[in-house]
């Protein structure tokens, strides 16, 4: 079988949120080509002793994704730019042309699988669909998700910055906002911590349905958590189902871009001493989110790091 090779051109600091909104699309699995420099950590993954040099970063990142000969690549396609476009209105993201190859018969949807397996963040094991628990961690806090369905699998910084800030502050009573629930992994966490209810916002239908499916294969009981489409930082019908000055956390795990617009405006959701955990910040923009923290006239209540990641957490007074 043939498949049609896709690849997208973008900048090399937008890929983490371009995949994201390639996901979100109903793209799985991108392949990333850039010259963006081996972290420490990479290198010593690689498990050699000397790396060869590479070429001098450009800024610049090809994304590629293939489709199944006879899938509709049209109506995919079309997604695909209407995510794109939605992305153009928060950040840069280079060119964002697509060009269109093709390619023999490989197994491009499976085979990336190979690298995905369960892991623990701290004390929290995440596991894929397909793997089964080990009978030595079936006493541990496990959250199953299936990747591919939306942004939001464990692996990825910003994601555990926000997990590890949810451990702290979620208590039986919280009501959580989850705003970019994306996979609703998030969500997901704060319940099985013992949260009382969660709300996810996201852009795009499909996380209504990655959410449902996590929410089942974990047996998240029916009214736990709820869905709202759309924007909540411009649509007042989102802001209007949300409620107001009803929620204990907020987490938001974005990016820097839109966590300045988004937050002037989510403190309207925000209970007096409601905390607000944030991510999807490089390290290069932790000024701009805390200065937009400050001006919103919330109170900075810690910085926590991983790797190039920033997590913001922040309290609304009184």
């Amino acid at each position: 079988m043939k498949y049609h090779k896709f690849t997208l051109k973008t900048l090399s600091g937008a890929e983490d949120i371009v995949i994201a909104s390639l996901a979100d699309a109903g793209v799985e699995g991108v392949e990333i080509e850039d010259k963006v420099p081996l972290t420490e950590s990479d290198k010593q993954q690689m498990f050699v002793d000397i790396l060869p040099e590479g070429a001098p970063d450009d800024g610049v990142a090809y994304l590629s994704f293939y489709i199944e000969e006879g899938t509709d690549k049209e109506a995919l396609l079309q997604r695909v730019k209407e995510e794109l476009d939605d992305l153009r209105m928060f950040m840069d993201i280079g060119e964002g042309t697509i060009t269109e190859s093709e390619t023999e018969d490989k197994d491009w949807i499976n085979n990336w699988k190979q690298y995905f397996h369960q892991f623990y963040v701290d004390d929290i094991l995440i596991i894929p669909s397909w793997e089964e628990v080990k009978p030595e961690d079936a006493d541990k806090m496990i959250i199953h998700i299936d990747p591919g369905t939306a942004f939001g699998t464990g692996m990825h910084e910003t994601t555990q910055l926000c997990l590890r800030q949810l451990k702290k502050y979620v208590t039986p009573e919280t009501e959580l906002l989850d705003v970019g629930t994306g996979s609703g992994i998030l969500s997901i966490a704060a319940l099985k911590l013992g949260a009382k209810h969660a709300l996810g916002t996201d852009l795009d239908p499909c996380a209504a349905s990655a959410v449902a499916e996590n929410l089942e294969a974990n047996r998240i009981p029916a009214g736990a958590m709820d869905m709202v489409l759309g924007n909540i930082i411009d649509d007042k019908t989102v802001q209007d189902a949300a409620g107001y000055e009803k929620y204990d956390i907020v987490v938001a795990n974005i990016l820097a871009d839109v966590l300045t617009e988004l937050t002037p405006v989510i403190t309207a959701q925000m209970k007096p001493g409601a905390v607000y955990i944030t991510s999807g910040i490089l390290d290069v923009k932790e000024d701009v989110v805390t200065e937009a923290v400050r001006a919103a006239g919330l109170s900075l209540v810690e910085v926590t790091r991983q790797g190039e990641w920033v997590s913001v957490t922040a309290r609304k007074n009184g």
